[in-house]
């Protein structure tokens, strides 16, 4: 009997090659619907795999920063104006934009002031910069929201900064930075006339001397540079003037000034009088004192309204030692 004629051989082959191309045709059905998905990650690690040598054959990396510096150009009764220097370095062979610059100084947890500065300037390329950052921070409002906070004391602050740069191959990415330091929240000094003492006098010019106290009421050191004062008795202005010699006003003391000068009784009112008869006579005295700190330079503003003072006569020993 010929192959052709074995009924039992024909089946087994007829089932098997039936068996195979099933299997093949399953496998190709499974590949067709996979092959989106295989499709997609290829196209990705390809992307992936081209950015990488972009990268290294272009030499792209993420900037650096740091605060360099913290400046005081302005310190005063109200306000202190800060400026941050932020040096950024950019490696990249292109300009890099500074899209914002995110701020916030708070002492002890407790915010005094926070910004946001949006388009913020452009980092050359393989270059650096210095950018400035200017705040102001106001002592009125620490003082009206936060009570423990008390004038003439200094208060330490943490700097944060978050700079948001757009790098090539990176994108966007956020660069933060800390910077700590202290500052005062002043308090103006107390000015009083202890007394006038005249050595001589005349109705057309006496000569005389104001014997002032100035009281630092701050938890650090004045150096003073000027004094620029006006002083009324009652309502006559009797003596108008700088002075210019250096002294130091200790923290929490009091220094005690001389200041001579020259007024023409004749042409003041009834308060002089009273004074140069031995009896008290109300005075003000206002203006503004010059000084160094370890802050900075601060111009402070002094005023005493509603005091009562004496005019001595040189020969008078019954000052108190000064």
């Amino acid at each position: 009997m010929s192959s052709s004629d074995n009924p039992d051989t024909v089946t087994d082959r007829g089932l098997f090659g039936k068996k195979k191309e099933d299997d093949k045709k399953k496998e190709e059905e499974k590949e067709e619907k996979e092959g989106g998905g295989g499709f997609i990650e290829k196209v990705k690690d390809f992307i992936h795999d081209i950015g990488e040598k972009i990268e290294e054959a272009v030499g792209f990396g993420k900037p650096s920063a740091d605060v360099s510096g913290i400046h005081v150009p302005h310190i005063g009764l109200h306000r202190a104006d800060l400026v941050i220097d932020v040096l950024i370095k950019n490696p990249n062979p292109v300009p890099i934009p500074l899209v914002d610059i995110d701020y916030l100084i708070d002492s002890d947890g407790r915010k005094l002031v926070a910004g946001l500065i949006p388009d913020a300037g452009t980092i050359h390329a393989h270059g650096e910069e210095t950018v400035k950052i200017p705040i102001s921070i106001s002592f009125d409002e620490i003082k009206d929201t936060y009570g423990d906070i008390q004038p003439g004391s200094i208060i330490p602050y943490l700097v944060r900064v978050i700079l948001l740069v757009d790098v090539p191959v990176f994108g966007r990415i956020k660069i933060p930075l800390e910077k700590s330091g202290k500052i005062p929240v002043p308090y103006k000094p107390d000015v009083d006339v202890d007394k006038i003492k005249f050595h001589h006098f005349s109705f057309e010019e006496t000569t005389a001397t104001i014997h002032l106290s100035l009281e630092n009421k701050n938890d650090f050191d004045l150096g003073l540079n000027l004094l620029q004062y006006e002083m009324w008795l009652g309502d006559d202005s009797i003596v108008n003037a700088e002075l210019t010699d250096s002294t130091k006003i200790d923290k929490q003391g009091i220094t005690k000034m001389q200041i001579p000068f020259k007024f023409r009784p004749k042409d003041l009112g009834s308060a002089v009088w009273d004074m140069i008869r031995g009896r008290g006579t109300g005075y003000t005295i206002k203006g503004k004192i010059d000084v160094d700190t370890p802050f900075g330079n601060m111009k402070l503003p002094i005023d005493k309204v509603g005091g009562t003072t004496k005019l001595k006569k040189e020969d008078d020993d019954d000052d108190d030692e000064e």
